[in-house]
């Protein structure tokens, strides 16, 4: 069996919802994470879903090479530092080799991962909190590995105006690399802005969800486009 990002708008998001809550998740996995933030409006990477050797040669070869195979379960909240995560694979072979790797860490996987490889040079996050006193808050700023060093993010309270997200997107000390950068175009910021009001609308309509984490947004070609995303459910009282 195979799964692709296909994922209608609210009564499907709540019903993944409510069945990972019932299930005793603590987050969702990075598909499903995915797929509830793209019915937001999030673009995400090209991905599939596989359960099977020949699947992730099949599949890896109808994305496009190169690919990145990782590890899917809900209990993976931190991939790499667990090599659960195969970046860069060129061909069937490597695909297949991979999908071998990590089936045999012995960890309880719902499938593997297959995406197609985005690469760019500017990489940005997008954030969902929740503050005890204000309820959910939308965070924007740079991503990848300088997400913590840098610290250069901005919020707001939801829900979002396009306003709000507009400056948002504007309040990074970085905000030069909105623009055209390294022969590469401007960044499509009617992208992020949507993106935005869209995580906003989450933290607003769905109780179920803690936190939301869609780090690295790699701009590719303008557009932001989500490569990992996590989103953290909340504990459910006894």
């Amino acid at each position: 069996m195979t799964t692709t990002n296909t994922l209608k708008k609210d009564k499907d998001v709540k019903t993944l919802l409510l069945k990972a809550v019932q299930n005793g998740q603590q987050a969702l996995s990075e598909y499903e994470s995915k797929l509830v933030v793209a019915a937001a409006g999030v673009p995400v990477t090209q991905e599939v879903l596989v359960h099977s050797r020949q699947e992730a040669m099949d599949k890896a070869a109808m994305i496009g090479f190169p690919v990145v195979l990782k590890g899917s379960s809900p209990a993976l909240t931190h991939k790499t530092e667990m090599g659960m995560v195969l970046v860069n694979l060129k061909n069937k072979e490597e695909a297949a080799q991979a999908y071998d790797e990590l089936m045999g860490k012995g960890i309880d996987l719902d499938g593997v991962l297959i995406q197609k490889m985005v690469k760019g040079n500017r990489e940005f996050v997008i954030g969902l909190t929740r503050d005890p006193q204000f309820g959910p808050c939308v965070m924007f700023g740079i991503g990848g590995i300088f997400t913590e060093a840098m610290k250069d993010v901005s919020f707001r309270v939801a829900p979002l105006t396009e306003e709000d997200a507009q400056e948002m997107i504007s309040e990074i000390r970085a905000v030069k690399l909105l623009n055209a950068f390294r022969g590469e175009g401007a960044v499509n910021r009617d992208v992020l802005v949507n993106a935005l009001v869209g995580i906003g609308n989450l933290g607003m309509v769905y109780d179920e969800i803690a936190e939301i984490d869609i780090n690295p947004l790699i701009v590719t070609e303008g557009r932001p486009v989500a490569v990992d995303a996590l989103v953290i459910l909340k504990a459910q009282r006894s």
